[in-house]
């Protein structure tokens, strides 16, 4: 019993032990030379360095990755829930935007403590999550799409305040990546006692986490209080998160790669996962930072560490993920009502009238030079109209282009969730134009499109050979897609650390503006919209057949795994097309599918149309409200969409569940 007991820790301590090694490697690189020198005479500035920077940051980084580790571990262990982490969550986007919030608005609240800030937005977060996901039983797919969410909508209102108000935010924006630069010891100082006594909360957990294994019948029939043990638990999580996300910043990924791998090499009981897991998080989040020092050299205090994990961790995920069992599917297909015949034409009227209602008030309604409402004069109808008719249409058509994206995604995946924002295929699209624009000096549209295309396809193909396996499974399509999603955003945060101006652009471009689009790019994208929608709906027999299933639509003849790429790529185009004039997050491929559908658009061809006239009219609508409502600030068309498309998405959920 005892060698069998050696061997099922041999595990975990083995990758502990293997990644403390390696980052002990990485740190002696660099401490090493410091410490064989002779003392400089007078002001050794070398060694002032090493005690005062580059030790208290190692610190650091051991107290955060435990800390963040075990956090994951906890929600993962309570929530029976292998996808739980602050990350995926929303805690630490919660967190970060309370700190965010009350520097510009109460500042007075920072004085009582950041700490207290950074719990409150993390507890309100967790709150909205698990409201959400408790009218679901907490399913590993609810819990996550909600908490991918309510992070997606944070971000968003993020990235508001930060463009107007860059002046007093620009260095929180770095911060709020997950940069460990230390200048003291201050930090991790203060983190050791906080960290500790939640520490010894969780350990304090351990044999009533353990009974939970039993099941709550069995766990309460022993004295346990499942309801009082969830709620300390993921009260020490959340704590956890918070006290690092107040530190340091925003650190992705540690929280659920550290239990997923302790879980993998053998660490399956309570105790065995949050030690393990634990010290898997240190080593690992220490052996990052390290890596960051060593090979950004004199740029690592600049260098977000929380981004480059999220680059590390993302693709360990994906290569993990196979190996996950998630134990149940939590969102069933939507039930189709019988409809009479004829009523998908009957309502197609009052949808065309709310698009040209949309499109005329987008056109027409503005602000004066005295700020105040205004209809479009006549007299200088030409001279504004040639400025605002080119960001409408290509508002128009881009949000056309993602409903329709959305619409194909839902019905071949199965995934009433899915979208090209969810999926991370606008973000892969944001990819292929980050490296046109540092790859071509001054990429035009035909260039950003085809990298775009690029992008979005490559995404796609990785999502499809992953989820292949699992017959599309909705938690694995929708991890692969975070994993993806959080990796561009990592890649983008990086090169906005580096201060390049190409940078600071990507940024605004990211955020769905159409400050720049002109008479030909609207033109351009209209076209390819238009075309790529009518080679949509030309394919709606194969969109009408694919959700009865693969059995099915075999025996009706559809070649299945050619009608499946054929449609993935047409998604992957579309997103293309739509992110270069809106961004990566709008929630437009995932609300307006969910609109026409609720309409009374069930079949193919009418839900695309229908989609596509909702998706246009929100998306202009967006950009209307981001040009004219916060006057003389101009706030993009994709974070308009992405704020209010959050919150409806968080209604549907509660609603449908």
């Amino acid at each position: 019993m005892t060698t069998a007991r050696l061997g099922h820790h041999a595990g975990p301590a083995a990758i502990a032990a293997a990644l403390a090694v390696i980052a002990a490697l990485v740190a002696w690189l660099q401490v090493g030379p410091v410490l064989q020198a002779a003392p400089a005479e007078g002001y050794d500035i070398a060694r002032m360095v090493l005690l005062y920077a580059t030790l208290p940051r190692m610190a650091t980084a051991l107290l955060a990755g435990a800390a963040l580790a075990l956090s994951g571990a906890l929600f993962q262990q309570v929530l029976r829930n292998p996808l739980a982490s602050p990350t995926t969550l929303g805690i630490s986007a919660g967190a970060n935007l309370a700190l965010a919030v009350a520097t510009l608005f109460f500042p007075a609240l920072l004085g009582f403590g950041r700490d207290l800030v950074a719990l409150a937005g993390s507890a309100l977060a967790a709150g909205v999550v698990f409201a959400i996901g408790a009218r679901r039983g907490f399913s590993p797919f609810s819990l996550v799409l909600s908490g991918l969410v309510v992070g997606l909508w944070c971000g968003a209102f993020s990235a508001v305040l930060l463009l107007l108000n860059e002046r007093y935010l620009v260095s929180l924006f770095i911060w709020g990546a997950g940069s460990l630069s230390q200048q003291s010891w201050d930090i991790p100082l203060s983190l050791l006692p906080k960290l500790g006594a939640v520490a010894v909360v969780s350990g304090l957990l351990m044999r009533p986490l353990s009974l939970l294994d039993l099941g709550e019948g069995g766990a309460s029939s022993l004295g346990v209080s499942v309801t009082q043990l969830r709620f300390v638990a993921v009260a020490a999580a959340v704590a956890l998160a918070a006290f690092v996300t107040s530190a340091v910043g925003v650190i992705g990924f540690i929280g659920l790669v550290a239990p997923t791998l302790a879980r993998l090499a053998g660490a399956h009981r309570p105790r065995e996962l949050l030690v393990w897991s634990s010290l898997i998080g240190a080593a690992l989040l220490w052996l990052a930072d390290g890596a960051v020092q060593y090979f950004a050299g004199a740029f690592s205090d600049f260098l977000p560490t929380g981004a480059v994990t999220a680059i590390f961790g993302s693709p360990l995920l994906l290569l993990l993920l196979p190996r996950l069992k998630i134990r149940h599917r939590g969102v069933e297909a939507p039930r189709q009502r019988v409809r009479r015949r004829g009523l998908d034409r009957r309502l197609a009227l009052p949808v065309l009238l709310a698009l040209l209602l949309a499109l005329a008030v987008g056109l027409l309604l503005g602000r004066g030079l005295d700020g105040g409402w205004t209809w479009l004069d006549p007299r200088a109808a030409n001279d504004i109209l040639s400025l605002r008719a080119p960001k409408v249409f290509a508002a128009l058509a881009s949000g056309a282009a993602l409903a329709v994206a959305g619409t194909i995604l839902q019905r071949l995946t199965g995934n009433e969730m899915a979208s090209p924002e969810v999926l991370g295929i606008s973000a892969g699209a944001t990819f292929g134009v980050v490296v046109a624009v540092f790859v071509v000096a001054t990429p035009g549209l035909s260039a950003q499109l085809g990298f775009a295309a690029l992008g979005s396809l490559g995404v796609l193909a990785i999502i499809f050979l992953m989820g292949l396996r699992s017959g599309l499974a909705p938690e694995r399509v929708l991890l692969a897609g975070i994993a993806l999603g959080a990796m561009v955003d990592a890649v983008v945060g990086i090169l906005s650390a580096t201060g390049d101006p190409r940078a600071i652009f990507l940024m605004r471009w990211m955020s769905g503006s159409t400050y720049n689009v002109d008479a030909a790019t609207a033109g351009a994208v209209a076209v390819v919209a238009a075309v790529l929608i009518g080679i949509a709906v030309s394919a709606r027999r194969w969109l009408d057949i694919l959700p009865l299933g693969a059995s099915a639509a075999t025996a009706l003849g559809l070649p299945l795994t050619v009608a499946r790429l054929m449609l993935f790529g047409l998604a992957g185009l579309l997103s293309a097309a739509a992110t270069l004039s809106v961004g990566p997050l709008s929630f437009i491929g995932l609300m307006a599918p969910h609109l026409a559908r609720e309409a009374g658009f069930i079949r193919a061809r009418p839900q695309m149309i229908a989609a596509a006239a909702f998706g246009g009219g929100l998306m202009v609508l967006a950009d209307w409200a981001g040009r004219a409502l916060a006057h003389p600030y101009q706030i993009p068309a994709g974070l308009v969409s992405a704020l209010i498309g959050a919150p409806f998405l968080m209604l549907m959920l509660r609603r449908k569940a």
